[in-house]
């Protein structure tokens, strides 16, 4: 890089690091975010390029931030310090999200954890199934991703997911899962694993919450939809004809 492109580059850098110091991210288009990114691990490289490739090829800053190391490495600009960067952004960011929600707040609507929800499982291209596990005031204990893939009605989950709250001593639960393919609509597999969930919650004396599902930026609430209180009263009328 010759003197005068050196020069060059450092002054559009600095210009846009002035941007984002009085405006923060909406002062920046998505490709100049990325290239700010990229400049994290190749400080005196020009980084426009790549960071114009990488939104081309994963469309938003979202895309970018949520791709995987292997496919960040075939955007060509973009090395392995780069990817690092990426990922300690992108984690550092789920993970300020996840405190807002931990940190002895008391969670008695879906609206309260969907920022959460939707960074850390909106773009996600497999399927998680996540329990946040309550007290009796509902301030979350802990979130915790249980299981990865495709779910389905095992009974010996099922039975992860109620250990898991008497080890918390958890009150309460919320379950949460992502449609990788941006659909929010809960599918029959969907309403028949809730129902085994809430049937074995109410056998030790533990509220199932919700059951939400995540797609893209959008979410859905089985809860709004009458499912939770549905399956309690399932429960308690099989309780009553013993």
């Amino acid at each position: 890089m010759s003197d005068d492109t050196k020069s060059q580059v450092e002054g559009h850098r600095g210009r846009l690091r002035e941007r984002f110091k009085k405006g923060g991210l909406p002062a920046l288009a998505d490709y100049e975010v990325v290239e700010l990114l990229l400049t994290l691990g190749q400080p005196r490289s020009d980084c426009k390029p790549a960071a114009k490739e990488a939104i081309k090829r994963f469309k938003t800053l979202r895309g970018v931030l949520e791709a995987s190391p292997e496919e960040l490495l075939e955007v060509a600009g973009i090395g392995p310090n780069n990817c690092i960067a990426i990922r300690l952004i992108a984690d550092a960011a789920r993970e300020l999200l996840k405190e807002k929600i931990v940190d002895g707040k008391t969670v008695t609507t879906p609206e309260q954890v969907k920022d959460y929800l939707n960074a850390s499982m909106g773009g996600l291209k497999k399927e998680v199934f996540k329990v946040i596990y309550l007290d009796n005031q509902n301030r979350v204990i802990e979130t915790i991703d249980m299981f990865h893939g495709t779910i389905n009605a095992s009974a010996v989950w099922v039975r992860e997911v109620i250990e898991g709250a008497l080890k918390r001593h958890a009150a309460a639960m919320i379950f949460v899962h992502n449609h990788p393919s941006g659909s929010i609509t809960p599918s029959q597999q969907d309403r028949n694993i809730t129902r085994d969930l809430v049937l074995a919650s109410e056998a030790v004396g533990i509220r199932a919450l919700d059951h939400i599902i995540v797609g893209g930026d959008k979410h859905f609430s089985l809860a709004s939809e009458g499912l939770m209180d549905k399956y309690v009263a399932e429960f308690q009328g099989l309780r009553g004809k013993r």
